[in-house]
C-alpha cells in the first residue's frame, strides 16, 4: 500500500508550501513577500498535457504556445488524432521531425492515464520516461503541472536554475545536481518552490520561465 501523493490543488496548498519554505530558509523568507500570489499552473492531465510538455522542450515559451495552439486548432491533441496524423503535417505546424515522431510514438503507446494518477512520484516518472522523447524534465513538468504533485521539482529546468542563481546570489548558474541538493530542505513542497522560482524569474527577467 503506497501513501497517496500530496497534491497542489488550491491557493491554500500554495500558501502552506510557501509558509514551509519561509520557515526553513531565510532567503525564501526575504523574497516571498515580493513574489505576490503564486500561480497554480495546473492543467488537465492526459495526452494533451504531455504533448504540450514535449512541444515545450528546449524552445521559448512563446514558440511552444504557438505550436501547441496550431496542434490544438487542428484537433491533433488526442492520441487517436496524433497517431493518425502524417508526420509531414506535424512538421508543417512547426514540429521538428524528432518531436513529431515522439508524439506519434506516445500516442500509440496506449498509456493508462488514469492508472498513472495513482502511482507514487518515482513510479509515475519511470512510466513516463519509458515513452519516446520523455526525459526527466518532461516527466517532472507533467507530474507537477498535470498531476499536481507537491514534491516534484524539475532541477534541470534552466529558468529554475537561473532564478536560483539570482535569488541566492550565486556566482554561476547551478547545475541540476547542485540545484537538487539546494532543494532538499524544501521537501515536501518542492513543486511550490518551483512556482516561486518561476515567479522570481518573471520578476527579474521580465519573461515567463514556464507557461
Amino acid at each position: 500500500m503506497t501513501d497517496t501523493p500530496r497534491l497542489v490543488q488550491s491557493d491554500a496548498d500554495l500558501a502552506e508550501g510557501l509558509a514551509h519554505l519561509t520557515a526553513v530558509c531565510p532567503v525564501w523568507a526575504r523574497v516571498a513577500p515580493d513574489l505576490g500570489p503564486l500561480p497554480l499552473l495546473r492543467r488537465p492531465d492526459g495526452f494533451a498535457a504531455l504533448a504540450d510538455a514535449v512541444v515545450g522542450q528546449l524552445i521559448s515559451t512563446g514558440a511552444a504556445a504557438t505550436i501547441s495552439g496550431r496542434l490544438t486548432a487542428a484537433g491533433l491533441m488526442t492520441p487517436e488524432a496524433m497517431a493518425a496524423a502524417p508526420e509531414e503535417a506535424l512538421r508543417a505546424m512547426g514540429l521538428p521531425r524528432s518531436k513529431a515522431r515522439w508524439l506519434k510514438g506516445i500516442a500509440a503507446a496506449g498509456l493508462d492515464w488514469d492508472g498513472l494518477r495513482a502511482l507514487p512520484d518515482d513510479q509515475a516518472a519511470a512510466t513516463l520516461t519509458a515513452l519516446p522523447g520523455i526525459g526527466s524534465w518532461t516527466a517532472e513538468i507533467y507530474l507537477k503541472m498535470a498531476l499536481g504533485r507537491a514534491d516534484v521539482f524539475a532541477a534541470g529546468d534552466l529558468a529554475l536554475q537561473e532564478a536560483a542563481r539570482l535569488m541566492y546570489g550565486l556566482s554561476g548558474r547551478p547545475t541540476a545536481a547542485v540545484l537538487r541538493r539546494m532543494a532538499e530542505p524544501w521537501r515536501p513542497w518542492r513543486a511550490v518552490a518551483a512556482r516561486g522560482l518561476w515567479a522570481y524569474y518573471l520578476r527579474a527577467k521580465g519573461r515567463e520561465g514556464i507557461r
